[in-house]
């Protein structure tokens, strides 16, 4: 009598290394995001799920269900997060925390390091013309506004800045190439109506601003 275990059929091993189909993959990927408080990568998205998961191909279709809904899945920066869809966002009013306005040094500083990035603090101070307080720039990091970016391979191997992810997911920007204009600004409390003659202002696209912009960034 064989003591040899029978074995066991080909397609049933294979199937304990099968991915689930692209639906159940979706249920999963919106389990993840709405359980996290913050924008989740896609590597990050990928440790949490079965071996073998398409995430690229799930989290396009789980976007274009999302589509025209209430809230929307929207990339921020590298990461991924459910947002209240754009045009809804006044019903958020209240719930909302009042903005600090940023003092001008701040707002000035920001507005270089979002426009010029990487930039270093020398870079800032030339492009402002005055010098940068430490107190500024370390206000825009406890804010994780702007963080440090990569050494510049120069004498002293200065330190760059870089804004943040928190910084896009403020402004629900996908990323820095669709920074906002003097009117976000405005809107999110962080500018007043009118700068001061001779202030430094940040390049907008806003026709009602745009007569009032001496744009220095080119």
């Amino acid at each position: 009598m064989s003591d040899d275990k029978p074995e066991q059929p080909a397609n049933i091993t294979e199937s304990l290394f099968e991915a689930p189909p692209l639906a159940e993959q979706e249920r999963m990927i919106e389990a993840i995001l709405f359980a996290t408080s913050t924008p989740q990568t896609k590597l990050q998205i990928e440790n949490r799920m079965p071996h073998g998961s398409d995430v690229t191909e799930a989290m396009t279709r789980l976007r274009k269900r999302y589509d025209g809904r209430g809230v929307n899945l929207v990339r921020i920066g590298e990461a991924w997060a459910f947002r209240t869809a754009a045009d809804l966002g006044f019903l958020m009013q209240k719930e909302q925390v009042e903005t600090r306005k940023l003092s001008r040094a701040a707002i000035e500083t920001l507005a270089i390091i979002a426009y010029h990035q990487p930039v270093t603090r020398a870079e800032i101070e030339e492009i402002r013309g005055v010098s940068v307080s430490s107190g500024t720039i370390d206000m825009l990091m406890e804010l994780d506004w702007i963080k440090l970016g990569r050494r510049r391979m120069t004498p002293g191997r200065p330190v760059t800045f870089v804004v943040t992810q928190v910084f896009l997911d403020h402004f629900g920007l996908e990323n820095a190439r669709d920074l906002p204009g003097v009117k976000e600004l405005r809107d999110a409390g962080l500018l007043d109506n009118r700068p001061p003659p001779g202030a430094l202002h940040i390049p907008s696209d806003d026709p009602d601003t745009a007569e009032e912009q001496d744009d220095m960034f080119g």
